[in-house]
């Protein structure tokens, strides 16, 4: 029994529901997520590992925990942690993440950093540690890879963000020289007021079909955020609340697929600079 619940949690891991697998990383962050998964475009702290440019324009330490519990099921849970370290030239970050259980999991461990070139523009690249293990004496392997990320500021109100994850295509097996697919990702945030921001991305990569996303925040006391988004293949609805509480940030969301159920996230955000 145990054998048949690996291959099919293999199945849905890189089959029908292969954008949800760490290889093909979504973006993080309760925030994000809320937001139909949008944030490669984003400026807050998970851009420290969705969109690494993003570090560029950051000038505090920052720690964030963020948890998922996809379709309700433990087994396809997921745990990230990202600390972030500024610089006198741009900042570093320690991205990890466990996705799976003790039968089926894939972690990634990730050591990123983001400079600015101007005031409105910013780079930045992170290596990859990916490791895949499966139980009952299927074994398991690792890998190495990287992702690169550009960042434009075109005005005080609109943000560019461009991502590629695995750009070399690191091979996965011998076999049918089967490898991992190159991710690209490419949005706008817009903040159309002091209290609402917009956001829309579109993710694609050679296997799969394009991705949009789309979401909005509203701020409706300095303290408290409200956030809904959508997104396409899969279909999906999502929303949340957000809470700043000095310099900790707690976000709340729940993202519904039409045929397998919710979703719900949690992170837990530090900022040393709020006060």
């Amino acid at each position: 029994m145990n054998k048949y619940l690996i291959l099919l949690f293999c199945f849905l891991a890189f089959g029908f529901l292969n954008t949800y697998a760490q290889k093909l990383p979504v973006n993080l962050g309760a925030q994000e997520a809320a937001m139909g998964g949008t944030g490669v475009a984003s400026n807050s702290f998970w851009s420290s590992t969705n969109n690494q440019a993003a570090l560029g324009f950051n000038t505090e330490f920052g720690a964030g925990f963020y948890y998922e519990n996809r379709f309700l099921t433990k087994e396809m849970s997921l745990n990230a942690l990202s600390v972030v370290m500024p610089t006198n030239k741009g900042s570093f970050v320690v991205n990890l993440s466990y996705f799976g259980y003790s039968q089926y999991n894939e972690k990634k461990v990730g050591l990123g950093y983001g400079m600015a070139l101007s005031e409105r523009f910013a780079v930045g690249v992170q290596m990859d540690y990916l490791h895949t293990a499966i139980g009952n004496n299927y074994g398991s392997q690792g890998l190495f890879t990287f992702e690169v990320g550009l960042m434009a500021k075109i005005n005080d109100d609109i943000n560019l963000g461009v991502h590629i994850f695995n750009p070399i295509k690191v091979k996965l097996n011998e076999y049918n020289d089967e490898r991992i697919p190159a991710l690209m990702k490419l949005g706008i945030q817009w903040s159309l007021a002091d209290n609402f921001i917009a956001a829309a991305e579109v993710q694609s990569d050679i296997n799969n079909p394009i991705v949009l996303r789309g979401g909005l925040e509203y701020r409706i006391k300095e303290i408290l955020y409200t956030r809904i988004g959508i997104s396409n293949n899969p279909s999906i609805f999502s929303f949340g609340v957000g809470l700043q509480m000095k310099s900790f940030r707690l976000d709340f969301s729940s993202s519904m697929h039409q045929v397998l159920g919710y979703s719900p996230q949690i992170s837990l955000i530090y900022n040393a600079g709020r006060k």
